[in-house]
């Protein structure tokens, strides 16, 4: 079997949308012929724990584990908590502490390209002896953090090993790299260090159209296009999924306050009052982790008694929940560059076959494959007649026990969402490291 050697900082058992990528790629990937081998840290630090992962990974993964020593161990002394404990995303939340403002000027101007960057001699000393030892075919790194492609690049370099580098999310043109208030030497270096890993990288994946456009403007190396997706295995429960009776309008992951949807609150509280029937039954159903200012908008809008916050869960009870929805919740960051994002979600509200509202740019990637699948609709954030209107749909088809994709011909027609399941993003994976291999 064809061996291909991984280096990716999130693992099982942390859980998040950044380990499922591969866990589920190595789960399919020996059916194509290759057998992963993963590199990744023995110590990381874990926003989420989530030991149910670790079933989706076959006895032919090989996974190889070195200590690392980070930044967020200093946070935790200086602080007295871990650094996720405090909201979604530090690095754009609007007012800091002292200790945050601290630790984000250190980060900007010492760890370069991420706090991770202390990994990356130790591990290109370690992995050139290891592979003379245990040779690979091919090798991946999977980021962010960006560190795994600079560990890749040198490892590449040193051994004539081809290497694809596969960007989860962009580098320089993620909408937090303007947050993180760097200055121009350090933004140089980023851009540095980003073209040569584009430029130097056999192959460069990306997760989304328009993410692949823009690399394909800045390199000469070849820019493949390989989607998140949803494992159909996911969905094959062995109970029922949440099926309480209550117009459920569920949102699963992280859910930060610069994509709080307070439009669509208001269209709530509008319905809700309109109609007794709607108040009674609608529930915003929160399974992630969630800031603090989605709470106060809610409970603003007079809709605490409808909501329920189940806090962050494992991704069993995550799939049951959205399987479980009438509406699925995908609001958007509101930054410009979330315009080329597709949110790892997504895919699984598609597996979920759950009408999917989606708030945000209507011709970004994530109304594209919204629309291309037929699964739901794309709503402005300012648009409110839009938002109106769906939830009025939608509303009609619960009550015809409709709100299903393809069920009604008409707002959810359904497409063909099979090309985004995990067995076909990875029979596309294998192709390309078939086709990368030395």
């Amino acid at each position: 079997m064809k061996r291909v050697l991984v280096i990716t900082y999130y693992w099982p058992p942390a859980g998040g949308s950044g380990v499922q990528r591969w866990v589920k790629f190595s789960k399919y990937l020996p059916s194509c012929g290759w057998q992963p081998v993963i590199y990744t840290p023995q110590n990381p630090e874990m926003q989420s724990v989530d030991y149910t992962l670790e079933a989706d990974i076959p006895p032919e993964v090989q996974v190889v584990k070195r200590p690392i020593t980070e930044i967020y161990s200093i946070y935790r002394k200086l602080t007295g908590k871990a650094a996720s404990q405090s909201q979604v995303n530090m690095v754009n939340a609007g007012k800091k502490s002292w200790k945050q403002r601290l630790m984000m000027a250190i980060r900007g101007r010492f760890f370069v390209p991420d706090p991770r960057v202390s990994w990356v001699k130790p591990s290109v000393k370690f992995l050139k002896k290891y592979l003379k030892e245990h040779p690979v075919d091919v090798i991946v790194s999977t980021g962010p953090p960006h560190s795994m492609h600079l560990i890749a690049r040198k490892v590449s370099l040193a051994t004539g090993i081809p290497w694809v580098a596969d960007f989860r999310d962009p580098w320089t043109k993620i909408f937090y790299f303007k947050h993180l208030g760097l200055s121009k030497h350090t933004t140089a270096k980023h851009q540095k260090l980003e073209q040569q890993v584009l430029d130097d990288a056999s192959v460069v994946v990306a997760v989304s159209p328009l993410v692949q456009e823009e690399f394909r403007q800045m390199t000469a190396t070849p820019v493949e296009l390989i989607t998140n997706g949803f494992d159909p295995d996911d969905f094959n429960f062995a109970g029922a999924p949440v099926d309480d009776g209550f117009f459920n309008m569920t949102h699963t992951g992280q859910f930060a306050a610069d994509g709080n949807p307070e439009l669509l609150w208001e269209v709530l509280a509008d319905k809700c009052r309109q109609d007794a029937m709607f108040a009674q039954k609608l529930r915003i159903r929160l399974a992630g982790k969630t800031d603090t200012q989605i709470f106060d908008s809610i409970k603003a809008a007079g809709l605490e008694a409808n909501l329920v916050d189940l806090g962050y869960v494992n991704h069993e009870v995550v799939v049951r929940e959205q399987a479980g929805a009438a509406v699925l919740l995908l609001p958007l960051r509101k930054e410009p560059e979330y315009r080329a994002t597709l949110p790892g979600k997504l895919f699984e509200y598609l597996g979920a076959c759950k009408p999917i509202l989606g708030i945000g740019q209507t011709d970004g990637a994530m109304a594209r494959v919204v629309a291309d699948a037929g699964a739901g609709f794309t709503a402005g954030w300012e648009d409110k007649a839009a938002l109106s209107d769906f939830v009025d749909r939608a509303w009609k088809a619960f009550l015809a026990g409709e709100c299903r994709i393809g069920a009604d011909g008409g707002l959810f027609k359904g497409g063909n969402i099979e090309k985004y399941s995990r067995r076909e993003t990875a029979k596309a994976m294998a192709a390309l490291l078939d086709k990368t291999k030395r």
